[in-house]
């Protein structure tokens, strides 16, 4: 059983209320084989919602060194640690020890997120989510590599 970014198997939750299905993720999950989740959502964020970026990383953010802020200025950051926290709990009550990760997501972002200028420039770095479920041994699988 693997983890997966509910919005790679359609369902409606990314921030901009839309989803980006992948044929190759869904084959999988229609044979029983993935667990969705939205970090966001499960922090406590709306569908749709404002963007946000990191203003550093995932890493910093679990280290109280940087913070996930919308747009707008908005300090996002405790939803975000909340959503992580609540995905490693998913993760440790059914064992999982993989994940396949939605890339660019402050959330589930593994190894390319947006650099927090909110220009579209990414940066080489994992979001709040992925660098938790990393901490806790979890192996990322992007979206591209199911």
């Amino acid at each position: 059983m693997r983890l997966v970014s509910a919005c790679l198997i359609g369902i409606k939750c990314r921030y901009d209320g839309g989803s980006k299905p992948n044929k190759e993720i869904i084959k999988i999950f229609k044979e029983g084989k993935l667990i969705p989740v939205c970090p966001e959502q499960l922090g406590g964020l709306t569908t749709p919602r404002e963007p946000a970026e990191l203003t550093g990383d995932g890493l910093d953010v679990l280290k109280g060194k940087a913070k996930v802020v919308t747009k707008s200025g908005k300090d996002v950051t405790e939803q975000f640690l909340r959503g992580a926290k609540e995905t490693l709990k998913i993760v440790k009550l059914l064992g999982i020890k993989e994940a396949i990760l939605k890339q660019k997501c402050p959330s589930c972002g593994c190894g390319l997120i947006y650099d927090g200028s909110f220009t579209g420039r990414l940066i080489e770095r994992d979001g709040v989510t992925a660098a938790l479920l990393k901490l806790n041994g979890v192996n990322i699988i992007i979206e591209d590599d199911p």
